[in-house]
């Protein structure tokens, strides 16, 4: 698209205001990830502030039935727990940047955990446990869609958490449906 964009202003002899276009572009863009860096800081810090305080590990103790259920194999392991709580209150808060490290940090300690249960044999292979995990991660309920929130009001939005509900709505039918589909899979294929 930049090159047709540039021989087309070539031809027509708008050149001049086809790179002022893409300067003003370019200034557009980096105005606005110095705005969305604010709050990525604002909520990573506040994701290590609940890790260092040890609030992970009282959410993993509040949602342990919980994750009993969707992992009954590793629910026993309070550090693998813990990693999957942290990953999914990130998602939670709409930080899927955040999310990330977290994430490949969970799946590190369910195959940890799945090592340690079943023996180094299944430490190279994909688990039915990593592939709910993957999901759950991927599908992941919103309730402070904070990363979308910020680009909304950056954009200059009048009403950015106008799409709270909707969101809500998508995110928790979305979550059952993953799950319905991951658990149904698993009877068939582990």
């Amino acid at each position: 698209m930049l090159t047709i964009g540039l021989t087309v202003g070539i031809i027509n002899g708008n050149i001049s205001e086809v790179t002022k276009a893409g300067f003003d572009a370019a200034g557009d863009a980096v105005m606005f990830c110095i705005g969305l860096m604010g709050i990525m800081c604002l909520w990573c810090g506040f994701i290590k502030i609940t890790e260092k305080a040890g609030l992970s590990e009282i959410l993993a103790k509040i949602f342990r039935p919980f994750i009993r259920k969707l992992f009954p194999d590793i629910s026993d392991d309070d550090t693998t727990v813990s990693a999957i709580m942290m990953n999914i209150s990130a998602n939670m808060m709409g930080l899927g940047n955040a999310a990330t490290p977290l994430g490949i940090n969970a799946c590190k300690e369910i195959k940890r955990t799945e090592s340690q249960k079943y023996g180094n044999s299944v430490k190279y292979k994909l688990s039915k446990n990593i592939c709910l995990f993957v999901i759950i991660n991927s599908v992941s309920i919103q309730l402070i869609p904070s990363t979308v929130i910020a680009m909304r009001a950056a954009a200059g939005s009048q009403s950015p958490s106008d799409i709270l509900i909707p969101i809500w709505i998508v995110s928790i039918s979305i979550f059952i449906i993953g799950i319905t589909i991951s658990k149904i899979c698993e009877k068939f294929l582990w």
